[in-house]
C-alpha cells in the first residue's frame, strides 16, 4: 500500500468507522456465537502473497463483526463505560502515525511534555490539592498508565518499596525478605479484583475490610483490623480506597480514613476508576473530599470522559517516592538532559518500557469538548441514570439495592437469587440488551450502567419495556 492508497482507504474506513457509530442500534448488541467460531471462518496459516484490501474489508463483516460485543451501542447496559468520540479517534489515527515510542523525554520530547501539561489541565478539572499538580512549587504530577489496574500495582510497589527502606532506616539488621513477610496491605471487600492481584503480584498480604450498609468502608473498620495486625507484629504499610465501587458505586469515607493512614504512616491510593470522571462537576466534587490526605489518585478517562482506551490517569504526592522504586538507568537509555530537573522520563513512573503518544487524545478531546462539553456528557448520563431508577421504583416487583449516585443503578426482582438469575439468563439470550450482575449483601442483582455516548431516554424506556416484559414471561 503506498500513500496514494493509504489516501483512499484511509477515506474509506473513516466512513466505514463513522457508518458503524452511526448504525449501531441496528446490530444486536451482544453476539450469537460459541466458544472457537472465528477458526473454521479464517485460514490456519498467514498468506504467502499479498492479499486484497477489499477481501479483508469483507472479513471485517463476515468474520470479525458477528464475534464483537458492541461497548458503543446504546443498549449496551454492562460493566461500566467504554470512552469513546471522534475527537479522540482522531487523535489515535494520528497518535499511530506519529509512531513514536516516548519511554524518555529524547526519544519524543512532545510526547512527554503533553502528557505532563494534560495531567496538569485534568488535575485542575478535578480541583486536586496543588501537590499533585506538576506545573508547581510541589513535589508530585500526572503520568498516563494503560489501566487502573496497573495505576493500583505501580502504588503498592512503589509503597512497598518505601515501606522496606523505613523499616531498615530504623534496624538496618532486618533482612528485606524478613520485611516483606510481615507487611500487610489493605482494601474494601467490594474493591475490585485487580486490588488483590496487585497484592498477589507484590507479594504482599492483602486484607479485605468488611463494609457499613452501603458498602463504604469507614475509619473505625478499618482501625479496628489494623490494630489486630499490629499486635500480631505486623506491619500496616498501605490502604487502596475505592470512590465508586464496580458492583454498587459506593464511596469508601476517605475524609476518616486518609488521617488514619497518614497517622499510621501508610500510603493511601484512591481508586476512582469509573467515577473520578463526574468529579470535573461541581456538584459531584465533594465525592472527592480527602484526597489531601492521598499519597497517590487514578481514574480512567477512557471510562466517561469521552477518550478511547487506553487512558488511565493516574497522580503521585511525591513523584520521588514512584521514580524511586522503579528507576534503571542503562547506557542506552541515558540522555544529556536527564539530569537537568527540566524534563521528566515517563518509563520510570510505570511497569512497561515502551509508551504511546496517548496525550494526543486528551488534547484532542479537551480542546473540542470544553470542559462544559464534557460536564454535560456526565450529567445526562447520570439523569438517565435516574430516569431508569425511577422505572424500576414504580414497578413494585423490583427493589433498587443500593443509592444511585451516579450513572450506575443496582436493581432485582423481589424473590430468589435463582429468579433473578433466571431474568438475567433469559436478557442475555435475547440480545437486545446486555447487562452483567453482582452481589450485594448476598443477594444476585443487576447492574444497569449507562455506557454509551448516544444513549438517549428512547433507548433507557425501550430497555425497561423489554425487561418488563421478560419478567412477564418469567413470573406467568
Amino acid at each position: 500500500m503506498d500513500a496514494a492508497e493509504f489516501r483512499r482507504r484511509g477515506k474509506e474506513m473513516v466512513d466505514y468507522v463513522a457508518d458503524y457509530l452511526e448504525n449501531m442500534e441496528q446490530r444486536p448488541v451482544y453476539p450469537d456465537v460459541e466458544p472457537g467460531y472465528l477458526r473454521s471462518l479464517i485460514p490456519t496459516e498467514a498468506p504467502l502473497e499479498p492479499e486484497a484490501y477489499e477481501g479483508i474489508m469483507k472479513d471485517v463483516e463476515s468474520v470479525i463483526m458477528p464475534g464483537v460485543t458492541h461497548w458503543h451501542s446504546p443498549y449496551f447496559y454492562a460493566y461500566f463505560p467504554a470512552a469513546s468520540s471522534y475527537p479522540a479517534l482522531l487523535a489515535d489515527m494520528l497518535c499511530g502515525a506519529i509512531g513514536c515510542i516516548g519511554f524518555s523525554w529524547a526519544a519524543s520530547p512532545a510526547c512527554t511534555e503533553l502528557e505532563t501539561v494534560m495531567l496538569d489541565w485534568l488535575g485542575k478539572m478535578l480541583q486536586l490539592p496543588e501537590c499533585f499538580i506538576a506545573g508547581t512549587n510541589g513535589y508530585g504530577g500526572g503520568v498516563i498508565q494503560g489501566t487502573a489496574s496497573e495505576a493500583t500495582l505501580m502504588s503498592l510497589l512503589a509503597a512497598r518499596c518505601k515501606a522496606v527502606r523505613q523499616v531498615q532506616a530504623i534496624s538496618p539488621t532486618r533482612s528485606e525478605v524478613e520485611i516483606l513477610s510481615k507487611l500487610v496491605a489493605y482494601t474494601s471487600e467490594q474493591a475490585h479484583s485487580s486490588v488483590e492481584r496487585a497484592g498477589m503480584i507484590g507479594g504482599v498480604m492483602m486484607r479485605k475490610v468488611p463494609t457499613d450498609s452501603t458498602y463504604a468502608v469507614t475509619g473505625d473498620a478499618l482501625m479496628e483490623i489494623i490494630e489486630k495486625d499490629k499486635a500480631a507484629g505486623l506491619i500496616p504499610f498501605y490502604f487502596c480506597a475505592t470512590l465508586g465501587t464496580t458492583p454498587s458505586c459506593a464511596f469508601d469515607h476517605t475524609t476518616e480514613l486518609g488521617p488514619i493512614c497518614n497517622d499510621e504512616n501508610m500510603w493511601m491510593h484512591i481508586d476512582a476508576a469509573y467515577a473520578g470522571s463526574a468529579f470535573i462537576c461541581p456538584e459531584f466534587r465533594h465525592l472527592l473530599n480527602g484526597i489531601e490526605f492521598a499519597d497517590s489518585f487514578n481514574f480512567n478517562p477512557h471510562k466517561w470522559l469521552l477518550i478511547n482506551f487506553d487512558c488511565s490517569a493516574m497522580w503521585v504526592k511525591k513523584r520521588a517516592d514512584l521514580i524511586g522504586a522503579f528507576k534503571m538507568e542503562p547506557l542506552y537509555l541515558r540522555h544529556e538532559n536527564q539530569e537537568s530537573g527540566l524534563v521528566t522520563d515517563y518509563r520510570h513512573w510505570q511497569i512497561p518500557l515502551g509508551r504511546r503518544f496517548r496525550s494526543l487524545k486528551m488534547w484532542f478531546v479537551f480542546r473540542m469538548y470544553g470542559l462544559s462539553g464534557l460536564q454535560a456528557h456526565i450529567r445526562k448520563q447520570v439523569g438517565l441514570a435516574k430516569e431508569f431508577e425511577s422505572l424500576v421504583r414504580a414497578d413494585k416487583r423490583f427493589d433498587i439495592c443500593a443509592e444511585v449516585i451516579l450513572g450506575l443503578v443496582c436493581f432485582r426482582l423481589k424473590g430468589s437469587n435463582e429468579l433473578n438469575q433466571n431474568l438475567l439468563k433469559k436478557i442475555t439470550k435475547s440480545r437486545k440488551i446486555h447487562l452483567v450482575p453482582c452481589q450485594l449483601s448476598g443477594r444476585f442483582v443487576l447492574r444497569f450502567a449507562i455506557c454509551s455516548r448516544i444513549t438517549e431516554s428512547r433507548h433507557i424506556q425501550q430497555a425497561w419495556r423489554h425487561i418488563t416484559q421478560l419478567t412477564f414471561e418469567l413470573l406467568h
